[in-house]
């Protein structure tokens, strides 16, 4: 189970959910408290901003932010639950979750996994440039792409409610 939340409720989620690991992505220097129960080596940040091109001034998602999530989920055991965040829980962490679960499971549709997340959170709205990404990085040949693109925008909002992601 991928749980997703913004930062605001992160100490939350992981204690209801008593997930082990976390993965944030979220501005580079932005601080992030993490609970007690996450040791530092079941923790990823990954520093870009919530953007879809390139901007002066500011870190696009790249190549490398997509392999560092997709190793941090291969690496995940699995046997808790895994938080992902980014400070509003809309965009970057709701990609990161559709990325990892389509990882963990490379003959699941791309577009019910997209549903799927349409159904657990009308608000997602994930980052097109980091689900592209991952997409050439999986080998899913636009497929992620479009999926996302069908489930649309989702309904406007300033933070999400934490909402969880099933894997299979």
């Amino acid at each position: 189970m991928i749980h997703v939340c913004p930062l605001s409720r992160l100490s939350e989620t992981v204690e209801r959910t008593g997930a082990a690991h976390v993965l944030s992505v979220i501005n580079l220097g932005t601080p992030v408290e993490l609970p007690a129960r996450v040791v530092r080596d079941n923790h990823l940040f990954v520093g870009f901003n919530d953007i879809v091109a390139p901007q002066e001034g500011l870190i696009h998602p790249a190549a490398e932010h997509v392999e560092s999530i997709l190793g941090f989920a291969r690496r995940w055991p699995r046997s808790a639950p895994l938080v992902v965040h980014c400070f509003a829980g809309i965009s970057r962490s709701t990609a990161s979750a559709y990325i990892a679960a389509c990882a963990l499971n490379p003959g699941r549709d791309e577009g019910e996994i997209a549903r799927a997340l349409r159904a657990a959170s009308p608000i997602a709205t994930p980052n097109a440039l980091l689900v592209a990404l991952a997409d050439e990085a999986l080998g899913r040949q636009g497929r992620m792409s479009a999926a996302v693109a069908a489930i649309g925008r989702g309904r406007e909002a300033m933070e999400n409610e934490p909402f969880e992601l099933v894997l299979e």
